[in-house]
């Protein structure tokens, strides 16, 4: 691990929030269950979405329907993910770090969010001439396809943290 990562990782870990996670006797428990909600929220409607876009089940409503009603309710549930897994991580920053599960966890998540940017500035930005088709197309069958597989990925790696 470079020097500047294991320098912020303690850093984090040894900070008034790390120290609070470690010492409160129900906080890390109860962020566990923040982080596992945060996570639902975040991949059941990405997931719908991006089955949606891969034409699993049948078409209700359009693209664009799909992505105001679903996404808005994913990004809720990213923050909260993302405000936890870092409270979760100021407990133990260094040893999680050392797992063998970390790099395919912090790896997958980098993946999983560039996937989300390159969509969205990316095939998205042109939905209005596809919202409606029956075959999405390949551009965006293929974000789909890495957003299910990365979130997938993120998921399980991240419960490999405590086992390797």
């Amino acid at each position: 691990m470079p020097d500047w990562l294991n320098s912020l990782l303690k850093l984090l870990q040894s900070s008034a929030l790390g120290e609070t996670v470690r010492g409160a006797e129900y906080l890390y428990p109860v962020l566990e269950a923040g982080h596992i909600l945060g996570i639902a929220l975040l991949v059941g409607p990405a997931f719908t979405f991006d089955l949606q876009l891969l034409g699993v089940g049948p078409r209700v409503v359009s693209v664009t329907s799909a992505a105001r009603n679903l996404l808005p309710v994913s990004h809720i549930g990213f923050a909260i993910a993302a405000i936890t897994g870092i409270a979760l991580l100021s407990a133990q920053a260094t040893v999680v770090a050392g797992t063998g599960a970390a790099p395919w966890k912090f790896g997958l998540l980098i993946l999983a969010c560039l996937n989300v940017l390159v969509f969205h500035h990316g095939i998205y930005r042109r939905v209005h001439e596809w919202t409606d088709v029956a075959v999405t197309p390949v551009a965006a069958r293929i974000g789909a396809g890495v957003s299910l597989t990365a979130w997938t990925g993120v998921i399980l790696a991240g419960r490999l943290l405590a086992y390797t």
